[in-house]
């Protein structure tokens, strides 16, 4: 980078702070903070919902993945988080929204209490809250892995910058300063993406190299399933992709709270799913291409982007690129703080504090922003130590660590809502969530030579399992859970009622 790249990714951050300081006069009370008063444009909540799926990791450990194995980084990745969205679209997207709009909750997880009951609530507000601090932690690493190669900053130094600006935005503008910093994000990496592929097909000799490269590409790489991405990986990656980004992890969830009504909330679903299946292929082509253009000098290759951009790239859009990486991390990091934030602020702290149930609004507020500071530096924390022999490196952390968590914490809040799981209850939901953390820890660290496809679906696979026959075998419905069911499944009296009293 030269001083002309400096000045676009410094112009990056003042913007990215601006919006959160402008967003800062929407905020008046705790649901505007945590789910923008129910007021986020469809549109807008379906582009915040796609950018908040992205990160850094894309641009390194899914580079390294392109890479070495071709086209099947796009079909195991990208394509089932479409297909998974856009199941959430009609199962969960609706029911999210009737969450906020009927019961007047501001967490995802205040359902949990009286779907299930308070120790339910708690069990799936520490894990899960425990597994995104490591998961943003193998964010930020990533995003300061790539600063460290255009910069020769530290990582260190790296996660420093990347987490304060994300802080400040986040901290002061809440939900709306999250979906506004992510539509310039989106229209800064629509940029970027278009720069690199562009860069990349005149080197390659024009657009007929979309179609003409695979020849000349390591055998494979054509392939939709290439290398230990087999079709039981496809598989229990769309089933897991499919809770994951419908609000397993609480961030998603958020965006379809925010919306008017259910309705609109389906809709920005639709968006997301079809911006999932279009727009991670402009970014993949030049990640394709990758092995005719460099030589990655990491053995998992998670160098090869970050070296066909120096390579390719003239001053001045590098830097723009470099924002364009930034944009997808920050965006992710900044929808998890304000996610784990709201759940602490109001699942987790009125439990601990009879003090903290008579909050103020003011008071309120102050909760949310703090939590969501503590966050943001415990997940700097964890970064600093992303390549420890427990985390091992960023792509294992993202797939191996979320992917092999996400059912057991998500399956209870995201089956809890249907219609077909009304009979499991307390007893299912805790005993499904401890099996599938303990089949995790089996499959991960307590027997070898488990494929990895193996140890991704296991613990959702138990978890679902679980769920479903424990609700046959111990049902737990009673006549305020089927009423708490009732109100979420239908638009019906769709006015603001109390919440139902707990058997």
């Amino acid at each position: 980078m030269n001083p002309l790249d400096w000045y676009v990714l410094g112009a990056y951050f003042v913007v990215m702070v601006a919006i959160g300081v402008y967003s800062h006069r929407r905020i008046g009370n705790i649901s505007d903070f945590f789910t923008a008063g129910g007021k986020m444009p469809w549109w807008l909540a379906g582009i915040s919902h796609h950018m908040s799926g992205y990160s850094a990791v894309m641009f390194t450990g899914y580079a390294g993945i392109a890479y070495l194995y071709g086209a099947t980084s796009y079909v195991t990745w990208a394509f089932p988080i479409a297909i998974g969205i856009a199941i959430g679209s009609v199962l969960f997207a609706p029911r999210l929204n009737r969450i906020r709009s009927k019961l007047r909750v501001s967490s995802p997880l205040e359902f949990l209490a009286k779907r299930y009951n308070v120790p339910t609530q708690q069990a799936l507000a520490w894990s899960g809250g425990l597994l995104k601090i490591v998961d943003v932690g193998a964010k930020w690493a990533a995003i300061a892995t790539l600063l460290s190669t255009f910069t020769g900053l530290s990582l260190n130094q790296g996660i420093l910058i990347t987490g304060v600006v994300t802080a400040i935005y986040c901290t002061v503008g809440g939900l709306w300063a999250d979906a506004l910093t992510d539509f310039g994000q989106f229209v800064i990496q629509l940029l970027a993406g278009v720069v690199m592929l562009v860069a990349v097909l005149a080197k390659l000799g024009g657009i007929g190299a979309i179609g003409g490269m695979w020849d000349r590409l390591p055998e494979g790489h054509a392939q939709p399933l290439n290398g230990p991405f087999t079709v039981t990986f496809l598989l229990a990656f769309l089933f897991i992709k499919t809770f994951e980004y419908n609000g397993g992890m609480w961030n998603q969830a958020q965006r379809y709270m925010a919306a008017p009504s259910a309705a609109e909330a389906a809709r920005g679903a639709r968006l997301s799913a079809v911006l999932w299946a279009i727009w991670p292929l402009l970014l993949f082509f030049p990640m394709w291409a990758a092995p005719l253009l460099v030589q990655a000098t990491k053995p998992d290759a998670s160098d090869s982007y970050a070296l066909l951009t120096t390579q390719l790239i003239p001053h001045g859009l590098l830097g723009l690129v470099i924002a364009g990486f930034f944009s997808h991390t920050m965006a992710m990091a900044s929808s998890d703080a304000n996610a784990i934030a709201s759940v602490f602020t109001r699942d987790v702290i009125p439990v601990l504090s009879h003090a903290a149930r008579a909050w103020n609004t003011r008071a309120a507020l102050v909760a949310a922003r703090v939590t969501t500071v503590a966050f943001i530096a415990l997940s700097m924390a964890v970064a600093t130590q992303v390549n420890s022999p427990v985390l091992k490196d960023i792509i294992t952390v993202v797939i191996k660590w979320v992917a092999g968590l996400i059912g057991p914490i998500s399956i209870p809040l995201l089956l809890g809502m249907l219609p077909l799981f009304r009979r499991s209850g307390p007893t299912a939901a805790l005993v499904s969530w401890a099996a599938g953390l303990f089949v995790f820890w089996l499959t991960n660290y307590g027997m070898s030579g488990v494929s990895t496809a193996v140890a991704t679906a296991a613990p959702v696979a138990t978890s679902l399992v679980l769920f479903t026959i424990i609700g046959f075998i111990r049902p737990e419905s009673t006549p305020e859970r089927e009423e708490l069911l009732q109100t979420v499944n239908t638009d019906e009296d769709s006015a603001a009622r109390p919440l139902p009293t707990s058997a």
